[in-house]
Order: C-alpha cells, then structure tokens, then sequence
C-alpha cells in the first residue's frame, strides 16, 4: 500500500513515498526534495560471505533524462559513472557503513537512481537522506539513521543547502553528515576560513542534521519492519587464547620497528608463524581451514588491539613518534626538465612526485554530467602505483580511491587558484605517489602546490595538508583518546578517524574526514583542527625554503599567450567562412601544413569577443595576432587604401584592402573614363588605389578607383 509522508524542511518540502515503486527490494522510498526526485532502494542477501569484512556497496547512478539532457557519444546511453557520481557514492557510503556491526557479513547492496534534478535542492544529501531511510525502513540491521546537509556561508551568513548561485558566493562548501548524537562524515573546500569559522560550521549544520534525522525516526516508527537477526562473524575464545599466548609480544616488538618495509615484513612474518604453529598442532581438526581463517583475523586484531594500547596508554606511537610529531621532510622541485613544472614531496616513507602542465583554454575537461558545470579549466589527477607500497597488482583505469584522492588535493589547490581572466589557462596537475606510508594525498597537495609555483601559475599562496588520526580506548570520545599528527598507514588503518586538513597561512582550503565509529564530537573536531594548523604551519615553512612563490616566467616549454578584444561582430569575419579564415591564420603565421599539427598556433574566441592565442614561440604569436588584427580593422568611409586585386568580373573586380577585408570597384567606379570590360583596366595580383565609399543594402564594401583618380587631377 502506497503512504506519503509529508515534511517542511526550511521552507521547502520533503516528501517520501513508500509502498508503490521497487516493491521486492528489502526497503524503498522515493524522495522528492522539491523537484529533485531520488528513488533509493536496499536489498541485503540471505547468505553470509565468506568474505572477512562487511560487503556492503553503495551506488549513485546519474540519469541525464534527470535533467532533460541526452548523452554525449556515439553510443547515447549512460556510461560509467562519472567523476561526479563516483565522489558522492563515496560521500553516502563514508557515514553509512559504520552504522553496521564490524562483524556483519551479508552483502548490502543501496542503489539510488536520480530521476529529476533541481540542482538548488542537493540531489546528493537527498540520496543520502534516501539510503539511510530505505535501510531503517527495512529488516537490515542498520544502526541509523543517519543525514547530511550542505552548509555555506554567504555574505558573512551561514545558510543550509544553498542555491548554485549562492554557492557560487560562498566561503565554504561543507557536506557533513552524521546521527542525532555526533558527526561522522565530513568534506569541505572553503576560501582560506579560520578553525574556529569550520568548526562553527560543522556544528550548525549538526543542529539540521538532528532534524532529518527525527524525520526519519518517525517514518520508521510508522512503517519500519523489525530487524531480522543475522549470524555476525564471531572468534572462538579458545582459539583467541591459543593465539595470544603464542605471538602477542612478538608482535608488540614488531609494531614498534620504525621502518615501514622492515615492520611489515616482521609483522607478516609473525603472522605466518601463527598460521605455521597452529596447523602444526591441529593438524588433525576437521574444521582446520575455517580454524585458520580465525587465527588469521586474531593475528590482525592482536596487531590493531596493541597499536591502540600503546598509543592510548603507553603514549608510544608505532615509529617511536611523538603525538604531535611529523616525520621528515624534504623537497625537490625541477626534476623534469621538459614539463611546465615539476616537484617532489617527501615526509617519512610518503613520496610525491607532481607535474603542472598548461594548455589552451580549449583544452579544458568538458563534464556530461547532471550538474550545471559544463566545463572545468584546473583539474588534479592522482595515481597510486602498486610499486608504491612494494607490491604488485592491478593497472588500469583509476578506482574510487584514486578518484577520490584527487578530487580532495583539486578542492584544496582549487581556492588559490588565479581567475581565468587573470590566467587564461587550462591548468592540469598529476600526481605520482612513488611512495606511501599513509597520507600519500595530502603529500600530493604538498608537492601538487609547488609543482603550480614553479610552473609560473600565480596562485595566492602555498597550500599543504596534514592527516589527522584519532586512537579511542573503547570506540567512543567519552573514553580516553588520542589525537595523532600525520598519521602513517598503520595508525590509519588500526585507528578510528582519518581527518585530513589543507590549507594555507591564512586557513583552510579543504577538509575531509572519515572514520569508523559511530561519530565524534565538537571537542575532538576542535583539538584536531588545532593540532593539523601548528603541522600545516611546520610544513610551510620547509616548502617555502624550496620555493617561497610562483615565478614570473614559464617554462620555455610552456605555452606564451597573446590577447586582444574584437568586436563580437567581428567574430563570424575571423573565423570565415566554414573556418576558412582561422584555418588560414594558424596555417600562415604557424608555417605548418595541417590545424592539427603540434607546432601550430592555438586560438581561443569567446562569444564576448575575447581573442586568446598560444604558442611557444614569440614571433609565432605576433604574426597570428597581426593577421586577426588585420581582418578586424575597421574600414573608415572616405579614406584612401592602398589594396590588391583578387578576382575581375565583367561587372567590376574585388580588392582586398588586408586580409579578409576586401570590397567591390564597380565597373563604373574603375576609372574617370568609361570601362567596358574591367579586364581592360587591371588584372589579378595589381596593387590599384581605392577609396572607401561607404556600404551597400548587404553590408558590402563599396570601393572607388574613380574619386581617388579624380581628386588627383584636381590637384
């Protein structure tokens, strides 16, 4: 049976359909936010993995019919997910997955198809708004709810979920999500704000969070179906016992090895004598291989329940670190001597190494997707080889992680940016991580920063990031915890919170966060914030020694560029007929044979009249500039010119005064005497002196050879 459940959230209304679409899923609710609709649906399998972690996945499909496009391409249909759709599945799963036991073992699957889109009513905190319902709505033992919400702050003001425009305007674009007790999900990018302006915007948008919440409490409470009990993964104690007493101090000493190749190596190593001694004593078991599934995953619980202890007790960070302490720094910068720029980031075990590469404005990332961005100019990439932790594995085309690592080290560099006004560029910086030991992203924001400064990119000022960790005694805030600087792989993967913050002297350009308890509270958000300024400070000042601002000149491999405004009436003259004209500019003054060819000449034209041209070479640039010039001079009535002849008629001939500006001597217009045929007055290639008579119906140029030859005799 169909219900609507109808809702005021600021002003706007919330409705939730249930009972009528996606009937066989476990639970399903359309939302409909205004004009955007979201249909989420849950469905968890009846069979326990085999896996030993939770499988849960989380879709966000794009529809284009969403809003009103057809997709590019041949093909015409929907691809893969975009960038886009990508970073917000990540977004819902980031706070959803910790509202499940650790030791659930049932596949999960959301889906959340985007059916209708009014871009000024978040289509992403909507789907989120929409997994977290379907999942408390159903008999999945789902710890929710769980909401998030848009937070910007506009003229001075913080406001939820504000329109394109005013997001346009704002300081800060947070997405934060969280339950009606704590926090647990944060992304944000914001112009250089203070901790103290973030921190106040995180907690404003907890007060709205604890509302959708209660909404969703309250459609649970009328249609929610009871939970059903599933068999949770579950360790003998007898086995956990037989383990401990076996490796345990062996791996308290393995742990606290400083080097990260050398420690893992140990580790693994205990962990191989755990599998070896217990085989060789149980030999005979008829469960032997679900046995040592189990001896496995205590081996791991030992390495994590004893990197906890010491930390949080003995205050003895796994590399001998202090709490506050950032592992060593170096820099490097010009290590590529044919890109644009180049630079290296080294702290610990981490290495980045970031190239900066400028095109042409034409040469931007054109976006088919559901949001009203067309086009991007600055774009990070981020690429985490294998080799890069010892390992081999798969190559191919970047996943979720990548994708998302490069979105977050975008957002930070992206609020110092220079305007294309002041920088008409396409900006495109990679990152490669040759090393890692734990915030291999921010380590890219690090050396991504200098690599734009010592391409000459006049950013307002270096930006560096620092990952933040948090170690609980017992998975709560209440108890005693830890805050960690610059979290190296192990505190990131045994800890509970991964909070990564960039920014510059003046503040914070972008913030993430991630963790794996059920959420954090506004004391913890402060001492991190705090913390991450005084190493973000540190790691300033070690880049500044490397190079403190952007150079004045490029590379000399680096693309120059010439502007000029025209006439946007002028526009359709430079381009010419079917290209004709702009081909013949770019061939000319490039002196190459095709517009594709890599030594030719790149112009940009914009619909305001804004002309753009790129070239390594100088006497290149000037040359196409000439020419443009030249086909949009203006033609002053009553002035005398100096033109060639390009084409005889039996009516008259065309002369051409420069190139792409040419006009008509009509035969009567040829001499002071009568001229029956003008073949008998001039040819093809004569250079003949005309005056500019004005325009005819058509906006032709009319010219006379008559006057000229007229007032001459005059004289």
């Amino acid at each position: 049976m169909k219900r609507v459940f109808e809702y005021e959230f600021l002003g706007k209304k919330l409705v939730v359909e249930t009972g009528e679409l996606a009937k066989q899923a476990s639970g399903a609710v359309l939302v409909r936010y205004e004009d955007t609709v979201i249909l989420s649906t849950a469905v968890m399998s009846n069979n326990v993995s085999t896996a030993d972690f939770f499988p849960l996945t989380i879709l966000y499909q794009e529809k284009l019919y969403s809003v009103g496009k057809i997709p590019g391409g041949f093909i015409k249909r929907e691809g893969r997910p975009t960038d886009s759709a990508t970073l917000t599945a990540r977004v819902i799963d980031r706070p959803i997955r910790p509202m499940f036991d650790e030791n659930f073992r049932n596949e999960v699957q959301v889906v959340n198809t985007v059916l209708s889109v009014d871009n000024d009513y978040t289509p992403e905190m909507t789907a989120l708004f929409g997994t977290s319902l379907a999942l408390g709505i159903s008999n999945i033992p789902f710890d929710g709810p769980v909401s998030g919400v848009i937070v910007g702050k506009i003229d001075g003001e913080l406001k939820i979920n504000p329109s394109v425009e005013e997001m346009e305007r704002s300081t800060i674009n947070l997405t934060v999500a969280g339950t009606k007790k704590a926090i647990n999900m944060v992304e944000a990018g914001s112009k250089e704000v203070s901790e103290d302006e973030m921190l106040e915007a995180l907690m404003f948008g907890h007060e709205y969070i604890k509302e959708l919440c209660l909404i969703q409490e309250d459609i649970i409470n009328e249609i929610g179906v009871p939970k059903i009990e599933v068999e949770l993964a579950k360790l003998d104690e007898n086995i956990v016992k037989e383990v401990e007493d076996d490796i345990k101090q062996d791996m308290l000493e393995a742990i606290q090895i400083k080097d990260k190749l050398e420690k893992y190596a140990k580790i693994d190593e205990v962990k191989e004598r755990a599998l070896t001694d217990y085989q060789e004593k149980h030999a005979d078991s008829e469960t032997l291989e679900e046995e040592l599934k189990q001896v496995k995953k205590i081996a791991d619980n030992i390495e994590g329940s004893e990197v906890r202890r010491l930390i949080t007790q003995d205050k003895i960070r796994p590399d001998g670190r202090g709490m506050t302490e950032i592992r060593p720094l170096s820099t490097d910068k010009d290590l590529l001597p044919r890109t644009h720029g180049s630079a290296l980031f080294t702290r610990g075990q981490t290495q980045a190494l970031a190239i900066t590469t400028l095109g042409a404005l034409g040469e931007n990332q054109i976006l088919d997707g559901i949001s009203v961005e067309e086009t991007k100019r600055f774009m990070f990439h981020y690429n985490f080889p294998a080799f890069s932790v010892g390992e081999t594995g798969r190559y191919g085309a970047p996943g979720r992680r990548e994708i998302g690592h490069g979105a977050l080290a975008e957002r930070a560099l992206l609020q110092v940016m220079p305007s294309e006004e002041d920088f008409p560029y396409t900006v495109r910086v990679v990152s490669e991580v040759l090393e890692s030991n734990g915030s291999s992203s921010q380590a890219s924001i690090c050396a991504g920063c200098m690599s734009l400064m010592a391409a000459g990119v006049p950013i307002k000022a270096p930006v560096a990031g620092i990952a933040m960790g948090l170690i609980t005694e017992d998975g709560t805030c209440d108890s005693n915890y830890t805050i960690l600087t610059d979290i190296q792989g192990l505190e990131d993967h045994m800890g509970d919170m991964d909070f990564k913050v960039a920014g510059t002297r003046e503040g914070i350009t972008a913030l993430q966060m991630d963790i794996k308890i059920k959420g954090i509270n506004e004391n913890v958000l402060r001492e991190a914030l705090a913390q991450a300024k005084v190493a973000r400070f540190e790691i300033l000042d070690v880049m500044e020694k490397e190079i403190a601002m952007p150079r004045k000149e490029l590379s000399k491999y680096a693309p120059k560029i010439r502007m000029m405004m025209i006439n946007p009436d002028k526009i359709k003259d430079v381009i010419g007929r079917g290209g004709e004209m702009i081909t013949k500019i770019i061939l000319e003054s490039s002196n190459v044979k095709t517009v594709s060819d890599k030594d030719a000449v790149k112009i940009d034209i914009t619909d305001d009249g804004k002309v753009v041209a790129y070239h390594t070479d100088d006497t290149i640039l000037d040359k196409a500039m000439e020419m443009i010039e030249s086909v949009v001079r203006e033609v002053e009535i009553g002035k005398v010119y100096t033109g060639k002849v390009v084409n005889v008629e039996d009516f008259g001939c065309f002369v051409e005064l420069w190139p792409g500006c040419e006009g008509l001597v009509h035969v009567s217009q040829l001499d002071v005497k009568r001229v029956e045929k003008p073949s008998d007055v001039v040819k093809v290639g004569d250079e003949i002196v005309v005056k500019a008579t004005g325009y005819d119906k058509r906006g032709k140029l009319n010219l006379s050879r008559k006057e000229v030859l007229t007032s001459k005799k005059e004289d």
